[in-house]
């Protein structure tokens, strides 16, 4: 897990983030708590959906996915995988992170520069925003979103105008973190997949300090990748219950996971 965490920081900075930074204090350099999981329970999961977001709300599971030509919003059924309802958005975009607030469904695309919203009851396209950069990860502490766009930086976004109102760095030892993919909000703190690996990272979201990464490595067995198999990506939580769900690109499955402090 640490050299992990020494391979992550080093790949990181060989890529510069570009734009201009905010001037901020110096990132607090703490050793995160390391994780590993023990696996629930699992669902099936339609190989076809290329994880972009996920969240489960009142019950029901929902999953944005990606791709071109094959971007939709789904509606699930947990246990059996059954697709219940789906929104396409055009074959010329390709879908990323959503989230639900209220009676609104926010969905992100790649590299169009959009934000899709719609009616979370019947599906209907309300509106759409536009912003500059990438758009990769979403979610919401019930009031203001947050996104992530490939760079250390998480924004966050006025859900009523999609306005920024305000960002900040993740570190992870005190050293730029990039590539937080998916994201999800769980008592306070905002979980991220790293982008091409097996581990999700539990950052504070008033400094952006890494507290914790969770490993989990061989989560999806061998028996079950094929040459569709791809990265992990895909987080919800169940407030009600205190379930935690993770999955990934194209994945057969969804696992319910409990993390356990190493």
């Amino acid at each position: 897990m640490k050299h992990f965490i020494a391979i992550l920081i080093a790949f990181a900075a060989l890529v510069s983030c570009g734009g201009v930074r905010k001037k901020s204090a110096a990132p607090q350099a703490i050793e995160p708590t390391f994780y590993t999981y023990e696996v629930v329970a699992e669902y099936p999961h339609l190989r076809t959906s290329y994880t972009q977001g996920l969240q489960f709300i009142d019950g029901e599971l929902w999953e944005g996915t990606g791709e071109y030509g094959n971007s939709r919003i789904l509606r699930t059924d947990l246990a059996t995988g059954k697709v219940l309802e789906a929104k396409p958005i055009s074959d010329e975009e390709f879908g990323e992170g959503i989230t639900l607030l209220g009676d609104k469904i926010y969905q992100l695309t790649w590299l169009n520069g959009k934000l899709h919203i719609y009616d979370r009851k019947s599906l209907r396209h309300l509106a759409t925003h536009t912003y500059k950069g990438e758009g990769w990860g979403l979610t919401t502490d019930g009031e203001r979103l947050y996104m992530s766009d490939g760079s250390n930086y998480i924004r966050i976004l006025n859900p009523e105008t999609i306005k920024q109102e305000g960002r900040f760095g993740v570190t992870l030892r005190g050293e730029s973190l990039r590539y937080l993919n998916e994201l999800e909000w769980i008592d306070g703190k905002i979980w991220a997949n790293v982008y091409t690996t097996d581990h999700i990272v539990i950052i504070n979201p008033e400094n952006g300090v890494v507290e914790g990464v969770i490993d989990l490595s061989g989560i999806l067995p061998e028996k079950e990748r094929d040459s569709r198999t791809d990265v992990l990506n895909g987080i919800a939580y169940d407030k009600a219950t205190k379930r935690i769900f993770v999955t990934g690109k194209n994945w057969s499955k969804l696992y319910e996971i409990k993390i356990i402090a190493q």
